[in-house]
């Protein structure tokens, strides 16, 4: 081997092996595009709950004045009557629509998930159209078919508008438990002399308990902050968000972030102890 050939050999070797470029993946460019979208989703709640903590100087909320933590007592708190009703008013038909509506959206699930009859074509077709149908053609229509019934628009309407538009949402998520149900846990209970009765208490609802819950929780969501179709059925009737919406014209008092920061906290609280249930069931 020539001296020439030894002395490119060995400057080969001497010289570092040249790094490869490091390119952008896709997990990373999705990794960054969710946590861009959660941290423009926590932007509001963030501001929300820091101004419940807020000391304006005037009545309003409007900008930052300093820290304090007067407007979380239950004196300030309630201070504003018309404010503590509508709160009142939103949280009770919260919980009656969510509850009417996991009930009867549970049947229409579970027929829909475990059943092949004539209309469940359309039935779906008219469910899947109730949640995609805009807010705004949903309040109109119902107020229309309220005044030709000549129903006063009030708390009742408020009630039946929110079960109405509710019921598909939970309908939607028992039929998708319902599909993926296993049967033969329900061949097994009637090979062993249990009833169709007893089957769906003792052994399909537990395990479509999850789902049904879910529902009552996303009812309860939708209820408790829906401003468009209430805003057409509420006639006098002052709901959470109709309150909120009236009083923006001169500002906010901190009571309502306070309210609001509560709401958002419980749903989250829930929302964690629901998560620690499941895994600990699926760990045992």
């Amino acid at each position: 081997m020539s001296q020439s050939t030894l002395d490119r050999t060995a400057a080969t070797e001497a010289t570092p092996a040249a790094r490869p470029r490091r390119r952008l993946k896709g997990s990373t460019v999705l990794y960054l595009y969710t946590w861009l979208v959660i941290i423009w989703l926590i932007i509001p709640i963030a501001v929300m709950i820091a101004f419940s903590f807020n000391d304006p100087a005037g009545r309003y909320n409007q900008q930052w004045d300093g820290f304090t933590l007067k407007w979380w007592h239950p004196a300030k708190l309630f201070e504003i009557e018309d404010l503590s009703n509508a709160l009142w008013t939103s949280l009770v038909i919260a919980v009656i629509a969510s509850l009417v509506s996991a009930a009867l959206g549970t049947g229409i699930g579970y027929a829909l998930g475990r059943y092949r009859f004539r209309g469940s074509g359309t039935l779906n077709v008219v469910m899947f159209s109730t949640i995609s149908s805009p807010e705004l053609i949903m309040g109109a229509s119902l107020l229309s078919l309220f005044v030709s019934l000549g129903v006063g628009p009030g708390f009742t309407t408020i009630v039946i508008a929110h079960i109405m538009f509710s019921i598909s949402f939970v309908a939607a998520i028992v039929r998708a438990r319902v599909v993926t149900l296993d049967r033969s846990i329900e061949e097994a209970a009637a090979d062993l002399g249990a009833t169709p009765w007893v089957t769906f208490w003792k052994v399909t609802f537990p395990i479509i308990l999850p789902a049904v819950f879910s529902g009552i929780l996303l009812a309860f969501a939708l209820s408790i902050d829906d401003f468009v179709v209430t805003n057409f059925t509420a006639g006098s009737t002052l709901t959470f968000p109709l309150w909120i919406w009236g009083s923006t014209r001169v500002g906010l008092p901190p009571q309502v972030n306070v309210m609001g920061t509560l709401i958002f906290g419980v749903g989250v609280l829930i929302a964690v102890v629901t998560n620690i249930r499941t895994r600990k069931q699926k760990k045992g």
